[in-house]
């Protein structure tokens, strides 16, 4: 398998540290700083954090992740279950599956700093989920199997199964572990669809948030703009607080 982009996931760590007091106070209220359970200046860096970083990051509750992590089930069991080792394909199916999936999570954290990011690997999980779409076909196509039509009465129950929610591989165990291959890749193939579908749409959605509002580093100028305005207008707003 040639051609694929798999960016490691990387964990991101802040660094807390002490802040020097403010005016009007003692040297000893900067234990507030490291004292996670509150504080006055740790209240105030939270706020700023929070304002200063979108809330973005929260993958488990996107449908495509959802869905992601169902066809990657799906296609570890189809492997499992009707291709052989030394069949390259096993691993090439199963990376494509896993690719998708972990492009969706590394995509979704990284737009909290770089919309950009996010773009290029959500548009790599789009790309993984054409490879194992094609791995599909080719399955069914070289053993002279079914391949369903769009309209087919069995693509549009499988069509429906898929708009479960909330969607889990439970809903398609039965299926996926007793069924024939044929039925398994077809169904797998309908979700595929399904999740490119998704994926097109969340890019699009995307690509328009950042023609309207930038990236990270407007939001940041944004914000800093909004805070020097804040602090020419209400020049004792950071004591009291």
């Amino acid at each position: 398998m040639t051609g694929r982009k798999r960016p490691h996931e990387t964990d991101g760590h802040a660094a807390a540290g002490c802040v020097m007091p403010s005016r009007g106070s003692s040297a000893s209220d900067c234990s507030h700083n490291s004292d996670p359970a509150g504080g006055p200046n740790y209240s105030r860096a939270s706020r700023d954090t929070q304002r200063l970083l979108p809330k973005r990051g929260n993958y488990r509750k996107l449908i495509t992740y959802r869905k992601a992590e169902v066809i990657f089930d799906i296609t570890y069991h189809f492997c499992e279950r009707f291709l052989r080792f030394p069949d390259r394909t096993i691993g090439q199916m199963v990376q494509a599956a896993r690719s998708a999936k972990q492009n969706i999570v590394e995509g979704s954290k990284a737009g909290t700093t770089s919309r950009e990011t996010e773009i290029r690997l959500t548009n790599v999980a789009r790309a993984s989920f054409e490879e194992l779409l094609l791995d599909y076909r080719d399955f069914l196509r070289v053993r002279g199997h079914e391949i369903w039509e769009k309209d087919s009465r069995k693509a549009q129950h499988a069509r429906k199964m898929g708009m479960k929610s909330p969607l889990s591989y439970e809903d398609f165990r039965e299926i996926v572990e007793t069924r024939n291959a044929d039925i398994v890749a077809n169904v797998a193939i309908c979700l595929i669809f399904q999740a490119t579908y998704l994926l097109d749409r969340q890019l699009a959605s995307l690509g328009r948030s950042f023609l309207e509002e930038g990236g990270f580093r407007e939001h940041m100028t944004r914000e800093r703009l909004k805070a020097r305005y804040n602090r020419s207008t209400n020049p004792d707003k950071e004591v009291e607080e």
